[in-house]
């Protein structure tokens, strides 16, 4: 970028800056947010396809999860980054409806593409866009529906829902099962749901049917001795955030032997002082161990002379959900240890799995930590599944806070157009065409469900509009009849956190794209003078240099 004056160009930014303005910028990130809408785009709905994503390394994930899909896709350019983001953050809040969130925001642009050719101004359709996303949300709570968290049936409808699409659909029921039990489990007294209390393990082995809910906790990890017993009933647990091993002092101490008698007492008092402390522990009652830290070889030894079951190196946030799960408290030294800071399980046994030993804590009284084993024939099957609960164990505790669900297959889009386009005409003037547009757009909702079952989509979103001007807010697309039915009836429900989430993230996104009208780009940075040293850089192996 330059000016010229008096014949001398002056350089306002770095030799070799790109720089598009008007509509020429404009043009370009449509371009880039639209094919990121179309790229996730066939995946939306129950009839969704799936797609294969390989990265550098050659692994390779087969999902339909928007999110996912966009996270592993390597994208550059700036305004398609601005989508993946909106993904990101709808997948973060509520779990699921990141696909409908794109493809919104992509039909939002698309729509305001065509304003702009009749020389309407971006500000105008940004204003229309703002007006109406707000107007969408108020309309979004006015026929929202009323859930209780005691409605098991409703959470299990909203749980299939997330599910349904997915790859796991022959199993739905025994998951809609478990993942509804696995949340009224670890609801707190105030209605809150904590999803991190919800261990979600996976092992590759058998097939989804085995999926299993474990009311307590499953551990990844081993006896930390062969001789420990493998089975414990009625078992009193010690949760400890404390190593059982010698202390080395922390003071650079010099120990001077000059007889051999010297060096066999100093080796005896160490053991002597790992005993103290496993006699510590065994008095406490306890026989089971969960050690945050390590347990040295001559601290196991005892442990298993006393019956004891001990586990080593156990990660923090198991511990936590031990705790919540056995009732017990965590220890931090082993001197402060108490009979009270014991939790409880009925049945604490090393298992295997697929092959691999892992910890079963179950029979717990109340647990306010429950596990859930993941299985499945394939790698590919186990992960795409994981994802798959993980979106339902979210929409269902979204519901249990939110307490209100709207009817899904493109009813509340559909609804809100409807809405929306008498809301317009009130407003009047040149905002008037930017909130039709944002009217049109929540269309793409439904009319992409039709696309991706292979039906007509304009017959389909006719029937669909002809039936809310009817005064039936419920009605969507029943893909499988391939006509309008009523959502509701058919237990086709969604949480009303995931549309308004969707509806909102997406009209911001659409918004500060389209306000953009100059995309300055800084050249890369340039190599440093001189070049680099032969051989790479300092301290590393020749030939390295060149990766």
């Amino acid at each position: 970028m330059s000016q010229q004056l008096g014949g001398q160009p002056i350089l306002i930014l770095r030799e070799g800056t790109t720089r598009n303005r008007g509509q020429e910028a404009q043009n370009n990130n449509f371009a880039a947010a639209k094919a990121v809408a179309s790229a996730v785009r066939s995946t939306l709905g129950p009839k969704g396809m799936d797609k294969m994503l390989i990265d550098s390394m050659g692994d390779i994930t087969i999902t339909n999860d928007g999110v996912t899909i966009l996270k592993e896709m390597d994208i550059e350019h700036p305004a398609a980054k601005m989508m993946v983001e909106i993904a990101k953050t709808q997948d973060a809040e509520v779990g699921d409806g990141t696909t409908s969130a794109v493809v919104i925001a992509g039909e939002l642009l698309k729509n305001a593409e065509g304003l702009l050719a009749q020389s309407v101004h971006p500000t105008i359709i940004a204003e229309g866009y703002r007006l109406a996303a707000e107007k969408a949300l108020v309309m979004l709570d006015g026929f929202a529906i009323t859930v209780t968290p005691s409605n098991f049936v409703m959470l299990k409808k909203i749980a299939e829902t997330a599910l349904t699409g997915k790859n796991v659909e022959v199993a739905k029921d025994r998951l809609c099962g478990i993942i509804v039990k696995a949340i009224t489990l670890v609801m707190d007294p105030d209605g809150r749901v904590d999803i991190t209390h919800i261990n979600v393990e996976k092992k590759v082995g058998g097939s989804v049917d085995d999926t299993d809910l474990v009311e307590g906790m499953v551990i990844d990890k081993e006896r930390a001795h062969p001789n420990m017993p493998k089975v414990v009933k009625d078992a009193k647990i010690l949760l400890l955030n404390a190593a059982l091993e010698f202390k080395k002092t922390d003071v650079n101490a010099k120990i001077n032997i000059s007889t051999p008698g010297q060096a066999q007492a100093f080796l005896d008092e160490e053991e002597h002082m790992v005993r103290v402390m496993v006699d510590k522990v065994v008095k406490s009652g306890a026989t089971v161990i969960f050690c945050q830290k390590g347990i040295d070889d001559v601290a196991q030894h005892y442990l298993a002379k006393a019956g004891i079951l001990a586990i080593r190196r156990v990660k923090k946030s198991d511990v936590e959900n031990l705790a919540r799960a056995t009732g017990g408290n965590i220890v931090n030294s082993i001197d402060g240890i108490t009979k009270k800071d014991l939790g409880t399980a009925g049945l604490v046994e090393e298992r295997k799995v697929s092959g691999e030993e892992m910890i079963y804590i179950s029979k717990c009284k109340n647990p306010k930590a429950v596990s859930i084993i993941v299985r499945g024939g394939t790698e590919h099957v186990v992960d795409e599944l994981e994802r798959a609960i993980h979106d339902a164990l979210m929409v269902v505790s979204v519901v249990v806070e939110g307490k209100k669900v709207v009817a899904g297959g493109g009813a509340p889009e559909t609804e809100l157009s409807l809405q929306l386009r008498r809301y317009a005409s009130q407003e009047g003037g040149r905002v008037q065409l930017a909130i039709e547009a944002f009217a049109a757009a929540l269309e793409v909702i439904p009319r992409t469900l039709a696309e991706n079952a292979g039906l007509d989509a304009i017959d389909i979103l006719v029937g669909i509009r002809a039936a809310h001007e009817a005064g039936k807010k419920t009605f969507g697309l029943d893909v499988d009849a391939g006509k309008p039915a009523d959502m509701l009836k058919a237990g086709i429900v969604e949480p009303l956190q995931v549309k308004t989430q969707a509806i909102s993230s997406a009209a911001e996104a659409a918004v500060m794209i389209l306000r953009i009208d100059d995309v300055i780009a800084s050249s890369k940075s340039a190599a440093p003078e001189g070049g680099m040293p032969p051989g790479g850089m300092g301290g590393m192996p020749p030939g390295m240099g060149d990766y």
